[in-house]
């Protein structure tokens, strides 16, 4: 077991930090043992300390920002393999397990001096061991065929039946060194075009742990360049390899390179040495690397394959996991933090309340995330997207024949969510025949396909969301009052943007790393008068608009910095905060706008419908721009005593 830090997020993205066997304080100042150099991250954030039994818990040290589990922020928790652990702008993976550790990295140093010559090479072709007529041909009957037979064999059984790339090398060596008298072995995979030695292990006969062997790099260039395979029987005095410094000073006796082929495209290279002078390699020995080789390829090529899908797979999964996380810090935050702690890990029913744009899905998700079907099944379903003809199918599924155009049978969502957890939003807008179906499968767990008769079983747990008031639609009969019941177990409401305007900060530098990756652009700073202006709208649209307006303003804006004119017209409309200080045209602009509604309702005599006709604006627009540029008192007091109409 080895705890270590993998950073996948912040300024040390990509860095691994090994964390010590008592206590490590994470922070950003230097003195401590996991030092971040980032400036959200507190002087003293948080402590990793390993307790007596061997696990880890993270205690947060009251930072600022505070310390956020698998997105929950947290006071004090046990680690488990794979925790995210967030702190500000950094993000961290917490790891023991050593499968998740890169294959240790057998220690190979190269010698780049050329020989002048090879002593022994052969084609693919004239390989024997893979040419089973021609071998039983050409080899006399007391030869080691047998032998080498059942050694290949063997090594086919083996290589092709282990997936992960350290162990198959590992029991490829240890093979190879039962038939071919070698005291040290080096498997070296390439990829790209030039080659490049990406995958390198190596190791002595005797000591099955990775050790340092030199391998001459012109020998290895050769072998892939040329796809062949070379035999250098006694180094020492042959004129083709005596000059080679690194065989040298290993004392090489004799050596063997054979190239890893895969489809006519080499891939890497088995190197072989010995020091011994008593057991110097044959040709025999040739042909059998080679054959061992040939056998080996594809699994090595799959093998490595795998780790790096497995690999890519980990950091897609926490790059969405990161894109579908909360985002706050404020006193509002972290009370939603809290209650998605405690009611994340029971099977209770939840239905989330809250303005459209407020993140209702992401909480849902987070409650998903961090429950135990957290593996499962994660189906959302947008009541108010689907047609009222079309909902019930898609919620229960069909037979096949049950209307025109059911063709063949249909899972619906319910059922293909079995195991884990149905996400319903705007759930406010579901029909009333459909509530009394839904409130059967919350009651019961079980329904019937459209047009079935049998009865269908599910394990699922259900989230609800919804923009709307459904104790008033309960009130006004829109909504059956026992389905909200059941739908009401646990509530959380979610809290629009202008009530906690302390995040908007946060969620801008969040939104500005997003869209600068997904826009292949450098991440910008943003202006204090655009943050002024951010923080000081109103947000009718919540957090989304707030995420549509910093893409804008990646993708519209010109400079080096997010400026206040790359932010949508309507933050610019309205009224300037006290420490904002605009620029002298979009002051001039806000100013002539004033002065044109002012003028066109004195001029209506306060009605506000003929002033936004001779505006040419929608009477609704007008009543926003009044409200954004702080009209309202200056025209009620314009025209107090005159009878208007609104």
């Amino acid at each position: 077991m080895r705890p270590r830090l993998l950073v996948i997020a912040g300024p040390s993205k990509d860095s691994t930090i090994p964390l010590p066997d008592a206590e490590a304080a994470l922070g950003r100042d230097p003195t401590n043992a996991v030092a971040v150099a980032d400036a959200s991250v507190s002087r003293k954030h948080c402590l990793l300390r390993r307790e007596e039994d061997g696990r880890f818990r993270v205690k947060d040290l009251d930072s600022r920002n505070g310390t956020l589990v698998n997105g929950l922020a947290v006071k004090e928790q046990w680690l488990h393999h794979g925790d995210e652990i967030a702190t500000g702008d950094s993000v961290f993976l917490f790891l023991l397990e050593e499968e998740d550790l890169p294959a240790p990295v057998g220690r190979v140093e190269f010698d780049d001096s050329h020989p002048t010559a090879e002593t022994k090479v052969i084609q693919p072709k004239e390989v024997l061991y893979l040419q089973p007529d021609r071998l039983l041909k050409e080899l006399p009957p007391t030869s080691q065929v047998a032998r080498n037979l059942n050694a290949l064999l063997k090594i086919s059984r083996v290589v092709h039946a282990i997936r992960d790339l350290e162990e198959l090398q590992a029991q490829l060596l240890d093979l190879i060194f039962e038939v071919v008298p070698a005291c040290r072995g080096a498997i070296l995979l390439a990829e790209g075009a030039k080659l490049e030695f990406s995958c390198l292990y190596a190791r002595t006969r005797r000591d099955r742990q990775p050790q340092l062997v030199r391998v001459s790099r012109t020998i290895a260039r050769q072998v892939m360049d040329e796809n062949v395979a070379i035999l250098g029987v006694d180094v020492p005095t042959s004129g083709a390899l005596r000059d080679v410094e690194s065989l040298v000073a290993s004392e090489v006796r004799s050596l063997l390179c054979v190239p890893l082929t895969v489809f006519q495209r080499v891939i890497g290279c088995i190197y072989l040495d010995s020091t011994n002078s008593t057991s110097r390699f044959q040709e025999d020995h040739l042909q059998l690397l080679a054959a061992i080789a040939g056998i080996s390829a594809v699994a090595l090529d799959n093998a490595r394959r795998l780790q790096w899908l497995e690999q890519e797979n980990q950091r897609l999964t926490t790059e969405v996991r990161q894109e579908q996380s909360l985002v706050g810090e404020g006193l509002r935050m972290k009370e939603i933090f809290q209650f998605l702690a405690r009611v994340a890990p029971t099977e209770s029913t939840v239905l989330i309340e809250g303005e459209s744009g407020t993140g209702k899905e992401l909480a849902a998700r987070a409650l998903h995330r961090n429950s135990k079907r957290g593996n499962k099944q994660f189906v959302a379903i947008n009541c108010a997207a689907i047609p009222e003809t079309l909902l019930e199918s898609d919620l229960f599924g069909h037979e096949r024949g049950a209307f025109t155009g059911a063709a063949v049978q249909k899972k619906g969502r319910f059922e293909v969510a079995d195991g884990g957890v149905v996400f319903l939003d705007e759930i406010g807008e579901l029909a009333p025949a459909l509530q009394v179906k839904l409130l059967r499968v919350l009651q019961e767990r079980e329904f019937e396909r459209v047009g079935g008769t049998q009865t269908i079983k599910v394990d699922i747990r259900l989230i609800a969301a919804t923009n709307r008031d459904l104790t008033e639609a309960v009130r006004n009969g829109d909504f059956r009052q026992d389905l909200y019941y059941r739908l009401a177990v646990v509530r959380l409401t979610m809290p629009p943007l202008r009530e906690r305007r302390e995040d908007i900060p946060m969620l801008t530098r969040h939104f500005v790393q997003k869209y600068a990756k997904r826009s292949k652009v450098k991440p910008k700073p943003v202006a204090r008068e655009a943050m002024a202006a951010l923080v000081n709208y109103e947000w009718p649209g919540n957090v989304r608009e707030l995420e549509n307006a910093i893409e804008r303003a990646l993708v519209m804006g010109s400079s080096d910095a997010v400026l206040l004119e790359d932010l949508p017209e309507s933050l610019l409309e309205q009224e300037s905060p006290a420490e904002m200080h605009e620029g002298k045209y979009h002051a001039s602009v806000k100013e002539l706008k004033k002065q044109l509604i002012i003028d066109a309702v004195e001029q209506t005599r306060g009605n506000y419908i003929e002033a936004a006709g001779i505006l040419g604006v929608h009477p609704n627009y007008l009543h926003r721009l009044i409200r954004n540029l702080g009209l309202k008192e200056i025209l009620q007091s314009g025209l107090r005593g005159r009878k208007f109409s609104a």
